[in-house]
C-alpha cells in the first residue's frame, strides 16, 4: 500500500498542505516542522524522489482565477472585492494567486485549457456562471479541481461546488421595499440570458408582483450588458416606452448607477421622482449621488470562503457541505426616497 500525503499529515498532526510544502522544501515551513515531517515520511517508507516527482507534476501551491477586464469606472469593484477575498485566504493555507483577464469566450477558454493544461496552478476559481458554462464543462471533462462563484440556471444542473447569494430572494426584497414604499409600476433591467444569475433575478422581480396581488408587465422589463452603460441604455428604454415608472431594479449595481444617469438625463429626480435599487453593495453605491439603495452579497466573505474550500479539495478533504446558498442582504439608502402616499 503506497504512502500518501494524507497519511503522512495523519501522523504527524500537521495539514496536508503543510506536509507537502514541507517536502518540497519551502522556507515559510520552520525547520522543527520540516525534520519532523521527514522523519515520519521516512520511517514510513516514503520515497524522497517520488515525492518530488508527484509534487512537480501535480502540486504547484497556486490557485487561479480569471475575470473580464475591466474597460469602464466601477467596473471591477465585484471582482476586485472578491478577489481581495481568495487572496487574503490563500496566504492563510500558503497558496499563490495567478489572475488572468480575458473576454469571455475562445479567449477564457483558451486561458483555462493553457494555465490548467500547463500545470500552473492545483486548483480554479470560475468566477460568474453562464448558460452551459465551458469552464465548467472542461474542469469538469479533465477532473481538475474547482470552485465556482455562483450557480447554474434554474433549469440546469448545478452538479459542482459553489457558493452564491440567493438572486431571486434579493431582487425579491428590493422589489418588496418598493412596493412598501407606495410603487405599483416598478421596472426592471436584467443583464443577458447567457449569464446565469439573469434568470434567478427574473423570478424573483416577478415573484414580488405575485405576492403582492400585482400585474406583472413584460413591457416594464429591459435588458443591457453589465455595467453602467448597459443600465443607462436599458433605463432609457424603459423610461421612454413606460413614463408611468416611478422605481427602478437593476441587477447589479453598475447597472443602477447607470439607471441613475438615464433618470437625470430625462430631467427626473431620483428618490423623488424614479426610486433606483441595484444589487451587490459594491464601495461605490454608499457614495452615488444619491446614496444607492442596494441588495448586499457578502462578496469578500465569498471569496474566502470559496478558497478554503477549494484548498480542501485539493487535498482530497472536501468540506462536508460544497454547495452553498447564502442569504442576501437588503440595504436602504436615499435613493428610494420617501414612502409614497397609498
Amino acid at each position: 500500500m503506497s504512502v500518501t500525503l494524507k497519511r503522512i499529515a495523519k501522523e504527524c498532526g500537521y495539514s496536508v498542505t503543510t506536509v507537502s510544502r514541507a517536502l518540497a522544501g519551502y522556507d515559510d515551513v520552520n525547520e522543527t516542522t520540516r525534520q519532523r515531517i521527514l522523519e515520519v515520511a521516512h520511517n514510513l517508507g516514503y520515497q524522497p524522489n517520488l515525492v518530488a516527482r508527484q509534487l512537480q507534476g501535480q502540486r504547484t501551491f497556486t490557485i487561479g482565477i480569471i475575470t473580464p477586464p475591466q474597460i469602464h469606472h466601477h467596473e471591477d469593484d465585484f471582482f476586485s472585492l472578491l478577489i481581495k477575498g481568495v487572496n487574503y485566504a490563500a496566504a492563510q493555507y500558503h497558496y499563490d494567486l495567478l489572475i488572468s483577464s480575458r473576454f469571455p469566450g475562445t479567449e477564457e477558454m483558451d486561458t483555462y485549457r493553457r494555465i490548467v493544461g500547463g500545470n500552473r496552478v492545483d486548483g480554479m476559481i470560475v468566477a460568474r456562471t453562464y448558460q452551459d458554462d465551458p469552464r465548467i464543462t472542461y474542469l469538469q471533462s479533465i477532473e481538475h479541481p474547482f470552485v465556482v462563484a455562483g450557480r447554474s440556471a434554474p433549469d440546469l444542473p448545478s452538479d459542482f461546488p459553489y457558493i452564491d447569494a440567493d438572486s431571486r430572494v434579493g431582487v425579491q426584497m428590493l422589489v418588496r421595499h418598493f412596493i412598501h414604499y407606495g410603487h405599483r409600476h416598478i421596472g426592471l433591467i436584467l443583464p443577458p440570458e447567457s449569464v446565469a444569475f439573469t434568470a434567478y433575478r427574473h423570478a424573483g422581480y416577478r415573484y414580488a408582483f405575485q405576492d403582492a396581488g400585482l400585474t406583472y408587465h413584460p413591457e416594464y422589463v429591459a435588458t443591457g450588458d453589465l455595467g453602467e452603460a448597459g443600465g443607462y441604455e436599458a433605463a432609457c428604454t424603459l423610461l421612454d416606452r413606460t413614463p408611468e415608472l416611478t422605481a427602478i431594479v437593476a441587477c447589479n449595481d453598475l447597472m443602477a448607477f447607470g439607471a441613475m444617469a438615464a433618470v437625470h438625463a430625462r430631467g427626473r429626480r431620483i428618490g423623488e421622482d424614479v426610486a433606483v435599487g441595484g444589487f451587490d453593495d459594491i464601495p461605490a453605491a454608499q457614495h452615488a449621488m444619491p446614496p444607492l439603495t442596494t441588495v448586499r452579497q457578502p462578496i469578500y466573505e465569498i471569496g474566502e470562503r470559496l478558497t478554503e474550500m477549494l484548498v480542501r479539495i485539493i487535498a482530497d478533504e472536501p468540506p462536508a457541505e460544497t454547495q452553498i446558498l447564502i442569504e442576501p442582504a437588503l440595504i436602504v439608502r436615499a435613493s428610494s426616497g420617501q414612502p409614497r402616499p397609498q
